[in-house]
């Protein structure tokens, strides 16, 4: 497991956000409710090992590369074997080095022997065979997002793409892709306190579907927990924004697209994009965004299924309006109706 540190209960976190990235997905994890960062730092969790989080957004130790309390200080200190076990985060895609002749694409912090750049796939190639676990998050780390753009100069990657989708940690851990533009950020807490919890031995190993997304968060479709799922089934559709129907024909991907935040909510279980009248763009598939623009057109096929729908939906309304016209109502038996068998007299 390589050297240990000082304090052997402490797993380090360490978040690279140098790759391309809008930094996004640090700002989006601010808003977790389930668990919040708080709770993460502090220890608040039962059964959650003490944690040491070296994350630009919380950690102000910006001066000049020296010391140990100094922020690039720590990844020095995991490139050296100083820290484990450790967790890398990392967030942004990783630009293809090879093809810059000249400079850099981007970098982390400056190596102390040539004074140069570190670039950020340089911290890949010394940290990831040295990491626990290797966390992707939000999607252009997991799969390139919008700096992989179709044209792009950087040839941009996600994580997986880099290291190699078969990729395994010295611990046994696949790399952990968390997708979204920007992450949702329960999403995120929730799966690195399973990963803190399985270092723990709490927990078994962490199920992830074939794209090495989390199984739990992204088994379902928009579609399957949106709020306007069963205006589709009814063959309703909005033709503007600003109505409760379903929003295929605005160009919502919902129906195909992995994510849970029409079910989840946004902040603290509220919000989530088509349950506020925001189509979903699909920003969590591994095709985002080349395979779903452009973004306000309706997708393939959604002409012949909401058409299909229309009609099929169309009679279903009439059959339950006839249903709901029996049932809205008491049974005979009951002695419904204007006059009084009950033997009560109103007094007017």
């Amino acid at each position: 497991m390589g050297a240990a540190t000082t304090d052997t209960d402490v797993v380090h976190i360490l978040w690279i956000n140098a790759g391309l990235s809008c930094d996004g997905d640090s700002v989006s994890l601010t808003a977790a409710m389930q668990p919040s960062i708080e709770e993460i730092v502090t220890g608040a969790l039962p059964g959650l090992p003490k944690v040491a989080v070296h994350w630009p957004l919380i950690d102000f130790e910006c001066g000049p590369v020296q010391g140990a309390d100094n922020f690039v200080e720590w990844f020095f200190k995991a490139d050296r074997g100083e820290l484990d076990p450790f967790v890398l985060v990392v967030e942004g895609s990783i630009p293809n080095e090879k093809i810059k002749k000249e400079g850099y694409w981007c970098g982390f912090g400056d190596d102390p022997a040539t004074g140069q750049p570190i670039t950020t796939s340089e911290w890949l190639d010394r940290l990831a065979p040295k990491a626990t676990g290797v966390v992707a998050i939000g999607t252009c780390a997991t799969y390139g997002g919008i700096h992989a753009m179709a044209g792009n100069p950087t040839g941009a990657m996600g994580v997986p793409d880099y290291l190699g989708w078969n990729w395994k940690s010295k611990a046994g851990l696949p790399i952990v892709c968390v997708p979204g533009c920007p992450i949702q950020p329960d999403n995120f807490a929730e799966t690195l306190t399973y990963l803190l919890y399985q270092l723990a031995g709490s927990a078994p190993m962490i199920p992830l579907d074939d794209k090495l997304r989390p199984a739990w968060l992204f088994g379902a479709t928009v579609h399957e927990g949106c709020d306007r799922g069963g205006y589709y089934e009814q063959g309703q559709f909005a033709t503007d924004y600003g109505t409760p129907e379903c929003l295929v024909r605005l160009g919502c991907w919902g129906p195909v697209v992995k994510c849970n935040v029409a079910k989840r909510g946004w902040i603290n279980g509220v919000g989530g994009c088509p349950n506020v009248g925001g189509i979903c763009i699909a920003c969590t598939m591994p095709g985002f965004p080349d395979k779903f623009m452009p973004f306000m057109d309706p997708p393939p096929g959604s002409r012949v299924s909401s058409g299909a729908s229309s009609v099929y939906g169309s009679l279903i309304r009439r059959l339950r309006d006839m249903t709901q016209k029996t049932v809205d109502k008491e049974p005979k038996w009951r002695h419904t109706g204007g006059r009084l068998t009950t033997g009560y007299r109103p007094p007017w």
